[in-house]
């Protein structure tokens, strides 16, 4: 005769997504903090320009996150 022993895993899932709540919680807000970044908003627009646009600005595509960031120590 055949023993069958249920479990279930509803416990072990609700236990992870608790403790893994703050981190998505921090991932989030840090997604938003960049988005709403102006400078992320500054990439963007000028990413969406043609290449003879950027040209006449004296830009490459290669070139606007230097030019974007070109304060920053980091670039």
């Amino acid at each position: 005769m055949a023993h069958v022993h249920a479990t279930s895993t509803a416990h072990s899932h609700n236990l992870i997504d608790l403790i893994a709540a703050p981190f998505k919680g921090l991932w989030n807000l840090l997604i938003t903090m960049s988005e709403s970044n102006y400078r992320v908003k500054e990439v963007s627009r000028l990413s969406g320009m043609t290449d003879e646009e950027l040209a006449k600005r004296g830009l490459t595509r290669e070139g606007i996150v230097r030019h974007v960031f070109r304060d920053q120590a980091i670039f």
